[in-house]
């Protein structure tokens, strides 16, 4: 069987691994887990640099916590994953010291990784801990995100976190082998070796939800995730936890999602795939042209309304009269300031009211075409 190339010749792997993978009835499977670590090893021997996005914070809490099933309340959700996360890196720091490797803990909101100054720290945390030779294991921070600041899943997590750290190569595992054409349960479905782009998924029933029901996904989570990979030219592989050793080993098991596109901005692509717009800002036509055609910066003058409750910082949609979305930015005003400001320009906002006026609604570095 000849062995996948772009897996093969990989410098850097991010690695993504779901919570019916690693837990069983609220507990961490350690068999399961040991065997993800000692597959993440002996890449690490071969001195290519892994990162482990691991979901199962929550699912290790409920056991503890005497819950039988996954709470429906944040405040439940984040009570289990603060008693969870721990038993979590206690297991895993246990597993990889068996090979010598040391691991820390990332723990990420979307707050983190979308405003400028947090996102910059962000990297070269990961830097320095790969630099270190440590073995990042990274998590959504579920004990404090709100559900305006969440990822919603770890596989898009995975994804993004993949961009972040500018990763050859993600591995995306679960409880199904691939990317089947139909309910891998049923009689006659295919699994697909490879996807080269959007096309070779329409034809395709593809499920949301998996069968433990522990986790937050399924397989249209997985298939999301490799989208936004491979739109930013990171290659994806998509496969059985179980088969994780041969994954990444380079065997062709599993689906291989191929790139479609090249890398972009990594915190406008944050911007772009993990928020969503907590306002919208209303657009008249010339506005629209400088922020598509020109990317010019979005200035007053060119809103007619808007829309929601925001503060300075917080993403916001940028749309047109008819209500159509054609980009999202971090705004630069609160709200409540907004209105009284539109239709005027920068410079004679400055002079009526004060030099902290003279600057863009948002600017054009936190602007991301949508």
């Amino acid at each position: 069987m000849t062995q996948r190339v772009e897996v093969v010749k990989a410098g850097r792997i991010v690695v993504k691994v779901g919570s019916s993978s690693l837990t069983q009835r609220g507990r961490i499977d350690l068999e399961r887990l040991r065997l993800l670590v000692d597959a993440i090893a002996a890449r690490r021997v071969e001195g290519t640099e892994v990162v482990l996005v691991s979901s199962g914070a929550i699912a290790a809490g409920l056991a503890p916590m005497g819950l039988r099933s996954r709470p429906r309340d944040l405040a439940t959700q984040q009570a289990a994953a603060s008693v969870g996360q721990g038993l979590l890196m206690a297991r895993y720091s246990d597993a990889f010291a068996a090979h010598g490797l040391r691991v820390g803990q990332v723990l990420l909101t979307v707050d983190d990784v979308t405003r400028r100054s947090h996102y910059r720290n962000a990297y070269r945390t990961f830097a320095r801990l790969l630099e270190l030779g440590v073995v990042p294991i990274v998590n959504e921070n579920d004990t404090v995100a709100t559900t305006e600041i969440r990822f919603g899943d770890n596989d898009r997590l995975a994804a993004l976190t993949s961009h972040l750290v500018h990763t050859d190569l993600l591995v995306l595992l679960s409880d199904v082998d691939g990317l089947y054409d139909g309910d891998p349960r049923k009689p006659g479905t295919t699994m697909l070796t490879d996807v080269r782009g959007p096309a070779d998924l329409l034809p395709l029933q593809i499920g949301r939800t998996g069968s433990s029901g522990v986790g937050t996904g399924g397989m249209q989570t997985k298939v999301e995730a490799a989208a936004i990979a491979t739109e930013a030219g990171i290659p994806v592989v998509l496969t059985s936890a179980a088969r994780v050793g041969e994954a990444l080993r380079g065997d062709r098991v599993g689906t291989l999602f191929h790139p479609t596109g090249r890398r972009r901005k990594t915190r406008l692509l944050w911007l772009a795939h993990a928020t969503s717009g907590l306002g919208r800002l209303v657009l008249d036509e010339g506005a629209i042209r400088a922020v598509t055609e020109r990317r010019s910066s979005l200035l007053p003058a060119g809103i007619t309304a808007v829309e929601g409750s925001f503060s300075a910082g917080d993403p916001v949609d940028l749309v047109s009269a008819t209500g159509v979305v054609v980009a999202r930015g971090l705004v630069n005003y609160d709200a409540v300031e907004l209105p009284g400001l539109l239709g005027r320009s920068t410079r004679d906002l400055a002079r009526d009211l004060g030099p902290t006026y003279e600057r863009e609604v948002v600017h054009r570095d936190d602007l991301v075409l949508l």
